[in-house]
């Protein structure tokens, strides 16, 4: 038995996947939240894109949180409480703890039975720290499990996860962070910046074909799941910069005319047809600091790689 990890199951799914499949294929421009991607095959293939030469994302925010860690206590102190929405295998939040030292951390993720596993392997690495692991969907809700230390909060929400929100649902996030950590709280996010096209569509289409199968996974999830004779094979990855938004589109394609039965429900898809499965939005410095400061932030301090490829910002309530 691991006694400094607590888990919370806070019944996450208040829209179903099945409540989204209808919702999303009844639309004239079709689509599913990214959240469906997370279930426990999407979650690993998730870790693994991670790895890939061509998603610089995680290798360029890791290096900077390693670098930053001690720069970053000394600007929050010591012994604030730890929260981590979409804490996937905590892999970011293990280059802080050291220099944080927090009283608590209080990972969540929609993946309960990911969530355990990452939990406990980060419960044993740090005896020292009480976990309390909190399955939530943490786009509607950010609950704090009552056996949580009062003080001082510190929200950690790296990998740029804001992006997947559009502009005015990344305002509803950051105002619910604003809630949930309170007076005296903090928020230390990373965000990935505009650049080359050629950069940011490689990252979304990589060699390995990783990407594509996390997208297409979504599928395989719907066959698996749900009562459909939807056909993956029939469906191909497509990811590209929208210059105009300032952001990636991930959809899937349809190959062929068909129709998706599901639970009496009939869907059509002609040839070319797309399903979009997730935006990814970039942030010029000028629009980020301008998005927290609309949203009940300040400024504390930011950071930009040598390259200009990704920022990490701390923000205080205003």
């Amino acid at each position: 038995m691991i006694e400094n990890v607590t888990f919370h199951d806070h019944k996450p799914q208040a829209l179903s996947l099945y409540d989204a499949v209808v919702a999303g294929l009844s639309k004239s421009d079709k689509s599913i939240p990214p959240k469906f991607f997370y279930d426990q095959r999407g979650s690993e293939l998730f870790d693994r894109i991670c790895e890939q030469p061509e998603y610089y994302l995680p290798t360029v925010e890791r290096r900077m949180l390693s670098s930053l860690a001690e720069e970053i206590a000394n600007l929050t102190g010591t012994g604030r409480v730890l929260i981590e929405p979409g804490a996937g295998n905590a892999a970011k939040v293990r280059l802080l703890l050291d220099a944080l030292r927090p009283s608590a951390f209080v990972p969540m993720d929609i993946s309960f039975d990911y969530l355990k596993s990452s939990a406990r392997a980060l419960a044993v690495e740090y005896p020292w720290l009480p976990i309390h692991a909190a399955c939530v969907d943490f786009t509607h809700s950010l609950p704090i499990p009552r056996e949580v230390p009062n003080g001082p909060r510190l929200l950690f929400f790296p990998g740029s996860s804001l992006g997947n929100f559009s502009p005015s649902e990344a305002g509803g996030f950051l105002r619910l962070v604003h809630d949930t950590v309170g007076s005296g709280g903090m928020m230390l996010i990373g965000v990935d910046t505009k650049k080359s096209e050629r950069v940011l569509n490689a990252a979304y289409n990589d060699a390995a074909g990783l990407t594509a199968d996390f997208n297409l996974n979504l599928l395989q999830r719907m066959q698996q799941e749900l009562d459909t004779d939807i056909d993956p094979e029939v469906f191909e990855h497509l990811a590209f910069y929208n210059d105009e938004e300032g952001c990636i589109e991930m959809h899937l394609v349809s190959t062929e005319e068909q129709t998706l039965r599901l639970n009496g429900h009939r869907f059509e898809f002609k040839k070319g047809e797309t399903l979009h499965t997730e935006n990814s939005y970039k942030y010029s410095q000028t629009e980020f600091i301008n998005l927290v400061t609309e949203n009940g932030f300040n400024e504390v301090r930011h950071w930009v790689d040598d390259d200009g490829l990704f920022a990490v910002y701390l923000v205080a309530v205003a």
